[in-house]
This record gives C-alpha cells, structure tokens and sequence, in this order.
C-alpha cells in the first residue's frame, strides 16, 4: 500500500477520533443555544437561536459571585502550590541534608492516599480553626501539592549543577537561585503544573460542599451542581448545560493558552531521574 494513502488513513483515523471527543461538548454548547423543548432532540442545529437558558441560569443563581470566588480561589492556590512545591522539589533534588530520601518516600505515599481518607479529619480541623465558610478553608489545604513536588523535583535534578554552582559563587541565595535559574529553565513543567492545579482545583465539588454552606461563598462548580440537583433549574435541561458550559469555557481558555508548554513538558521531562 502506498505511504500516501497509509498517510491519509492515519490522519482520517485521527480526524474521526478528534470529531467524536469533541462532538459531545459541540453539542452541549448548540443545545443551550436551542428552545428548551428541542433540547432533547438529536439535531446540532436548533430551529432558532435563543439565549434563554443562559438568562435563567444569571436570573436564578449567583453565578457571577461564584465565578469570583472560583477564579479567586483557584489563582492563589495555583500560584501557591508553584511557589511552595517548586522550594520543596529544589530541596529534595539539589540540597543535602539527613532524612531528605524519607520526606521524599512520604510524600510519595500521600499521592497513594485516597482523597476521601483525609476528608474527615481536614474538615475537623477547618472547624477547631473557625475556617468554615471561609477562603481560608477553601485555599489553604490545596497550597502544596505532592504531585507538585514530584514534577519540580525532577525537573530540576536534570538542570545542570554547574549553573547552580555558579549562581552561588555570584552570591545568589537558594531562593534566588530557584526563582531567577530554576523558573526560566522550567517554563513547561511551571506551565503543567499550573494548568493541572488550576484545573483540579476550579473544578472540584466535593471540598467546597463540605465547609462552605454560605450561597455568597460557593465556588462555580459547587453553584452549578446545586443548581443542576437542588430544583433551581426547574428540570430545565437547557438551563443546566448551559450552567456547565460557563463552568468549562475558562479550563477550556486556559488549556488553549497554554497548551503547547504543556504537551511540551509531557513529551520531554518525563519522569526520570
């Protein structure tokens, strides 16, 4: 067979794979766009345009304050968990000291600990803290990030120590040496762990449904479930897509931006070392 036409299969194939992931989230965003009654309908296109469903889902729940609050939310944890898991992922690969391969085994085994392990007694320390419903309770248990330190931990043992050395002798201190060397030589592995911190920490529900029982301090996804099970949405399909597709478009945005040092720092740093 000709490489030609083994080409041209192989991107058909890719094509068809491509059109049927994201089939569905094209037409969870038609059906918003559609008269309630056609929703359920197999049709793409709606007979006319209307953006009803979206005017229930701004009139019927705070879905601007939620939006703060998850963008708020989201933002200093991802930016914490870059600041504080690259510091301890720099000490774990490049400062020796006692007992540095056994803090490294034991946050290897919390990435083996179920979510659901930690719940009980997080939440009971949110409440002897006085942190429920509060941001406190919302950000501070997220401001680290095992996974975090994995990845910076590895990528930083495979930055040459000579650079290191070298920023030393210039006078630079460890943070120094980690913000102004480490950073500009790691913008995928920052960029991944950002996308991938910011993405579980927008779309998490569990938590925020837990300590935050305040309607001006629930987070996006935490509003849209409520409103999709509570009854605010009257069984309305249209007006709970459209709920869910406010809750996408920013992780869709921010994976779009970011995507090329993502799929970068997937293909080339690896987990060796």
């Amino acid at each position: 067979m000709p490489k030609r036409l083994l080409k041209w299969l192989f991107y058909g194939a890719l094509l068809i794979g491509a059109f049927t992931f994201i089939y569905p989230f094209i037409w969870m965003i038609m059906a918003t766009l559609k008269p309630e009654i056609e929703v359920a309908g197999l049709s793409l296109l709606p007979s006319k345009f209307t953006l009803q469903s979206y005017i229930n889902v701004f009139e019927r729940i705070p879905i601007t304050r939620a939006f703060f609050n998850s963008l708020l939310v989201s933002s200093i944890v991802t930016g914490s968990v870059l600041v504080f898991s690259s510091i301890t992922g720099y000490a774990l690969s490049r400062l020796q000291f006692r007992g540095r391969e056994v803090i490294f085994g034991v946050i290897l085994f919390t990435m083996m600990l179920p979510f659901q392990i930690t719940l009980i007694p997080m939440y009971v320390l949110m409440v002897k803290f006085g942190w429920v419903n509060t941001y406190q309770a919302l950000i501070v248990p997220g401001m680290i990030s095992a996974f975090g330190i994995l990845v910076f931990r590895q990528a930083f043992k495979n930055i040459p120590q000579d650079l290191i050395d070298s920023a030393r002798m210039d006078g630079c201190s460890e943070l120094r040496i980690i913000f102004q060397v480490m950073w500009p030589l790691s913008k995928p592995t920052l960029v991944t762990v950002g996308i991938i911190t910011f993405m579980n920490t927008w779309n998490d529900v569990l938590w925020p449904i837990i300590v935050i029982r305040r309607t001006e301090m629930m987070t996006m996804p935490q509003t849209v479930a409520l409103f999709a099970v509570g009854g605010q949405a009257d069984a309305q399909m249209g007006s709970i897509l459209a709920a869910a597709t406010l809750l996408a478009i920013p992780v869709v945005i921010t994976y779009t931006i970011f995507q090329r040092h993502f799929i970068e720092s997937m293909a080339t740093s690896g987990l060796k070392g």
